[in-house]
């Protein structure tokens, strides 16, 4: 953090004072902090809005579950022929261009699905495949933008109330589209999601046009123009970059971390409703009931605590800590996690662990990922973030997928086993958590009094 943003200057808008219980909010940063704080939010609504027809798609043809996974591994192999399309789009186009044109494409292909599907059309695995991509590619987007008009200091101040409106967003959306579905169905959700979409596109023009006004290097000069993001390949930004490969290896071991402990506590959920059936406490064949029913208060309880730290902690204790140890934060947690889960692997106990864990992830590990990309280049926060964000990001489930695979089939491993395979990978993620918390307080350091 720059001396200048560590020195705590009471705001004097009306709007900063409404927002000052939440982050350290200076004066003139309210509107843009709010702004894209209701963009993040309309982002996310539209992606959970969709989510259920990707599930509804999906899961009725046949061998759907399996499907599924198999898709998880196709998303990976097709990022790494999107990402150097967008780096290739980066290259040509400005940057409120850029953002302009990826997002239109996704908006323009919401109703075409729509109406392929009413054609009664095979789009499950396009789809399916489509909104993986979506998902990865315009959450990315529109956090390099946020990293692209901030200075490092006021992103480490400000980026906790911005990822509160996206970790909002997830819940609003969810929430809207089972109550469509109550009422409607699925139909009317991918034109929804349209609508949303097109509409925080809107919001983010409006936003560009103010911040470009008021970067104008002097009183009533003309807005500055957009400028080009840079020529350089995204995937070789990141190979000759320590930081970013830092980065990359520290995605990568928490996305493996946690897909296997989603399968942990999967296999105990389902251990658990077995035993439920044995015992004479569940009808034989209503395992999927209450596995049901678990995951439905799991997921609320996860996304209510992870809005409760973002809103309340976050902010806090990211300046408390600092980036660096803040960023510690949750390898420290799954250690414990894990290990506690190993030595005792009951129900009560990993779905605790878990909570905490994810939580944890979606609040404050989240909003530490992002501020990351502060003291970066401008083609680095749109390039290599893509790579990081999504190659990187499938690239560790798959390979959590593989683990399982590996594990369950070759060795018979259990719950026991795959928690003390967590463990180890977890004191490595921890040992590459140090060194990249090291070299962003390097580059910090480096830019200066004022952060970038």
């Amino acid at each position: 953090m720059s001396a200048a943003d560590s020195r705590i200057a009471p705001p004097r808008g009306p709007l900063e004072r409404l927002l000052r219980p939440f982050a350290d909010v200076r004066e003139g940063e309210g509107p843009r902090l709010l702004l894209l704080t209701l963009n993040a939010f309309l982002i996310l609504t539209a992606y959970y809005v969709m989510k259920p027809v990707r599930e509804v798609l999906i899961l009725v043809q046949p061998g759907g579950a399996e499907l599924k996974s198999y898709a998880y591994g196709a998303q990976a192999l097709l990022l790494f022929a999107v990402v150097p399309l967008y780096g290739a789009l980066a290259t040509r186009l400005p940057r409120r261009r850029l953002i302009n044109v990826v997002t239109g494409f996704f908006i323009a292909c919401l109703p075409a699905f729509h109406a392929l599907a009413h054609a009664q059309a095979p789009i499950a695995i396009p789809f399916f495949l489509w909104i993986g991509v979506f998902s990865l590619m315009v959450i990315a987007q529109f956090w390099a933008y946020a990293n692209d008009v901030h200075s490092t200091g006021q992103g480490e101040r400000l980026f906790a109330v911005i990822a509160f409106g996206a970790s909002s967003g997830a819940v609003f959306g969810a929430w809207l589209s089972g109550r469509i579905i109550r009422t409607a169905g699925v139909d009317p959700l991918l034109p929804l999601a349209a609508a949303i979409l097109l509409l925080a596109l809107l919001l983010f023009n409006a936003i560009d046009r103010r911040e470009r006004a008021a970067a104008a290097p002097r009183a009533g000069a003309a807005p500055r123009a957009d400028v080009a993001i840079g020529r350089g390949n995204a995937f070789a930004l990141v190979a000759r970059s320590r930081y970013l490969l830092l980065m990359a290896a520290v995605i990568f071991l928490l996305n493996w971390v946690n897909s296997a402990g989603e399968y942990i506590l999967s296999a105990v959920v389902k251990r658990a409703a077995d035993a439920e059936v044995l015992r004479g406490a569940l009808p034989d064949g209503a395992q999927g009931r209450y596995i049901g029913a678990f995951f439905a208060d799991y997921f609320q309880l996860v996304n209510v605590a992870g809005m409760a730290l973002q809103l309340l902690l976050v902010s806090r204790l990211v300046r408390w800590l600092g980036v660096p140890l803040a960023l510690c934060v949750l390898p420290v947690v799954a250690f414990g996690s894990y290990a506690t889960a190993a030595l005792l692997p009951s129900l009560a106990v990993v779905r605790w662990m878990k909570t905490v864990e994810n939580s944890i992830d979606y609040s404050l590990m989240n909003t530490v990922r992002q501020m990351l990309f502060l003291p970066t280049s401008r083609e680095e926060k749109y390039k290599a973030k893509q790579v990081i964000d999504s190659v990187v990001v499938r690239t560790g489930d798959v390979l959590s997928a593989l683990t399982v695979y590996v594990g369950t089939t070759a060795f018979a491993f259990g719950v026991v086993e795959f928690a003390w395979i967590n463990v180890g990978l977890v004191v490595v993620w921890l040992v590459l958590s140090v060194l990249t918390g090291r070299e962003f307080a390097r580059r910090t350091a480096a830019l200066g009094p004022h952060g970038g």
